[in-house]
């Protein structure tokens, strides 16, 4: 148990180093963008289809557990409202932050792990380049940026789905949802999202970049990096929910 204990203080003082130098090397990242871009692509650009089939079925789910849930209590010409709320509010920035923590977090850990396994890493050092400038910071960067994008669009997507749900079996017409939709809305539904799309970001690329960067023992190594990189981003994931929202709506 004390082993256990210290090895957990250990991680924490390394990874709070690790965000300190990321801050540091955060203005460095405007000129050498090409790095940024080549990360954005590959979090943003390539996690769209799956985003998208993810946030389709949300919506259209969400739409069908609020009938289930309000039909009895509120009349159906609110569903717009309770489906654009809850998909805004937590379900789009949640499950998205969770699919690209499955899909990217590992895929970094990997990336990285394999790096630290074959000494590429050390190569980084000889040649007088900081691996956390030239390889953390770029991810972190496009992580930021891109969480929130993939926010939106989960957002649309998620609401379409409710909507084509809602016309086509709950016989709720879609004037009727969107109007719903409108009247309800408040700015600070999209900005909480997008707000927990940004602290998300940041975790997923960081806890990413650190399990990379402690790997050791080959390429099982590797592998136990990425499943350590998914878990403990989708665990601090639901914990980082709660406190922003507890601090945005509290």
């Amino acid at each position: 148990m004390g082993k256990k204990t210290l090895i957990f203080f250990e991680d924490v003082g390394s990874l709070a180093l690790l965000v300190k130098d990321i801050f540091l090397g955060l203005p460095k990242a405007l000129s050498r963008f090409h790095l940024t871009a080549e990360q954005m692509l590959m979090m943003g650009v390539n996690s769209l289809p799956l985003v998208a089939i993810v946030s389709v079925f949300t919506g259209a789910v969400t739409a069908v557990q609020a009938v289930y849930q309000i039909s009895e209590y509120v009349p159906m010409r609110y569903l717009g409202t309770a489906v654009g709320k809850s998909v805004m509010i937590e379900l789009a920035p949640v499950l998205t932050a969770l699919v690209v923590a499955g899909r990217v977090g590992a895929g970094i850990a990997a990336e990285l792990g394999t790096m630290k396994v074959t000494e590429q890493i050390d190569a980084l050092k000889t040649l007088a380049l900081d691996p956390v400038k030239y390889l953390v910071v770029p991810r972190f960067a496009a992580g930021l940026i891109m969480l929130p994008v993939l926010t939106i669009f989960s957002d649309a997507i998620a609401l379409a789905g409710g909507l084509g749900i809602s016309a086509t079996t709950l016989n709720v017409p879609p004037h009727v949802f969107l109007n719903s939709l409108k009247s309800f809305f408040k700015m600070m539904d999209l900005v909480s999202g997008l707000s927990k799309a940004f602290v998300f970001g940041s975790i997923i690329s960081i806890i990413g970049c650190y399990q990379g960067f402690k790997t050791t023992g080959g390429a099982e190594g590797v592998g136990r990096s990425a499943t350590k990189a998914v878990v403990i981003s989708s665990v601090l994931i639901l914990i980082a929910d709660y406190i922003v929202a507890s601090i945005l709506f509290g």
